[in-house]
């Protein structure tokens, strides 16, 4: 028996059309660059913007009347998972309209991954798109770094609306530590945050030679985690200064946000306490110094320089940004591509725009295997996980060790798929650990020096849902995809 009868539709159709509206807005922030610079396409974005806007209105007029303003938990999973799919439909309109990418898989793929702040990218050519159009592509990071559906939670007192059921689904995660008690607030802190850090990214940008434009657009690349640049060899030929402002704010970006609001607030010691920031904070000096060291023994450049590559590499891969200076997969031997392979699979902090696996999860699965040692040992001992010197609830422990077992079974599963469309073992493994990773660049032929262009539209059809799975931490997306959810 099926239950899509009982479901609030049209709370859900109403909020779709919210959605497109702000998305709409976004679009026409573009414009301005579009007429400053006014390549092809100078109206595309005026025109995808109006389209997007009255969809949203008309979706918005026709459920008026006699709405049920309650939120269940599966209108939640149904209104998120939706939601990336049908903003990212509409914001394949400024590719098609001005002719950037008259192919509609190439502009889904594009979207796809801006909106899951992938970075995984189609276009052969950069710096010859028309600056509107480039701008719309960094802002589609920007938006889905923090999540457009909790830019919706923290207007939704507005419309009436909870927002907790939208919040939870949006960050499937370990429970997120509250900064208010109304989650409304804390969307709104959260955006605070990432507001003040994208503009500050943008004036130490500007401080380095970068014009507005390119220095906006790096920052929404950098905050979201994204990795879209607006130049062919991404961030390689800009200055030190840029590449040392480029790691701080990747470093901050892959921090769970719930630390920069204790940071702001003077509170550094309990930053210092939390067990996964120390952790973040020492996987990636730590790694950064092995590869310094093995990099200027096999001299590929001055103590410094294999420094600043080695940190930024490593700094992009883990927050999974994407943004490259150095092509990793020639660096000596294969060890080092194959360490930089393994960070693909860590992700930022639980609580950051990062992708991947999130390192919380990997800590706290360390903590329970030397745990299970104990309890071998001593099998009549009480030991428990524990994590900021609290005890994790076990059912916590499953839930993670869920995850990682069907993270590891979608990253065989996927790696298969893409043989089946032709690649080479080492390009489908990479493609689809960048993909689910939300990471862009991978290894093989969609390493850093390459990009998604040759791949089968099939295979980006699958590789845009793994971006979609990733982004969603799997299971709010395998949720709605199981038949349990759908009955009664």
């Amino acid at each position: 028996m099926r239950s899509w009868a009982k479901f609030n539709k049209k709370i859900i159709i109403r909020l779709i059309g919210f959605l497109l509206i702000f998305e709409g807005f976004f679009m026409l922030t573009g414009l301005p660059f579009s007429w400053y610079y006014c390549g092809t396409g100078c109206n595309s974005l005026l025109v995808s913007g109006l389209i997007t806007i009255v969809t949203g209105l008309v979706l918005i007029i026709l459920t008026r009347k006699n709405i049920e303003k309650n939120i269940g938990k599966r209108e939640g999973y149904v209104i998120v998972s939706s939601a990336w799919i049908i903003i990212s439909l509409f914001g394949t309109l400024p590719f098609l309209i001005s002719g950037t990418i008259p192919n509609f898989t190439n502009a889904f793929f594009e979207t796809m991954s801006g909106f899951t702040t992938t970075g995984a990218s189609i276009l052969n050519d950069v710096e010859s798109v028309p600056k509107g159009i480039l701008f719309w592509r960094s802002m589609t990071h920007w938006i889905g770094g923090m999540g457009i559906i909790v830019l919706s939670v923290a207007v939704l007192p507005v419309l009436g609306i909870g927002g907790m059921q939208l919040f939870m689904a949006e960050m499937p995660g370990p429970q997120p530590d509250k900064l208010h008690p109304r989650i409304t607030q804390t969307a709104k802190r959260l955006w605070a945050i990432y507001v003040m850090l994208t503009f500050a990214e943008t004036a130490f940008l500007m401080f380095g030679g970068m014009d507005l434009f390119d220095s906006l657009c790096h920052s929404f690349g950098t905050m979201a985690t994204g990795g879209f640049s607006t130049q062919n060899n991404s961030i390689a030929g800009y200055s030190p200064y840029i590449q040392y402002v480029i790691i701080v704010f990747m470093i901050f970006a892959g921090t769970n946000f719930t630390l920069h609001y204790y940071a702001l607030h003077g509170k550094l010691k309990k930053v210092w306490q939390n067990e996964e920031f120390r952790y973040y904070v020492s996987l990636l000096l730590i790694i950064s110094l092995i590869i310094t060291f093995t990099l200027f023994a096999f001299d590929f450049g001055d103590i410094e320089k294999s420094f600043r590559d080695a940190l930024f590499q490593v700094v992009s891969v883990v927050t999974t940004t994407g943004y490259v200076t150095s092509n990793y997969l020639i660096w000596p031997g294969k060890v080092l591509w194959v360490v930089i392979f393994l960070l693909m699979f860590i992700g930022g902090s639980a609580g950051s725009t990062g992708g991947g696996m999130k390192i919380i999860r990997q800590l706290l699965l360390f903590k329970n295997t030397i745990v299970e040692f104990k309890r071998a040992i001593h099998p009549n001992a009480v030991i428990s996980v524990k994590y900021n010197k609290k005890s994790v609830p076990q059912q916590i422990i499953f839930l993670i060790m869920t995850f990682f077992f069907t993270y590891i079974v979608i990253f065989g599963f996927g790696t298969f798929v893409m043989t089946l469309f032709g690649l080479d073992f080492e390009t489908a493994i990479g493609a689809t650990i960048a993909s689910l990773g939300n990471i862009g660049p991978g290894i093989g032929d969609v390493g850093p020096t390459g990009n998604y262009a040759f791949i089968p539209s099939g295979g980006k059809w699958f590789l845009s849902f793994l971006m979609l799975l990733g982004r969603l931490e799997l299971f709010t997306v395998l949720i709605i995809l199981s038949p349990a959810f759908w009955r009664k």
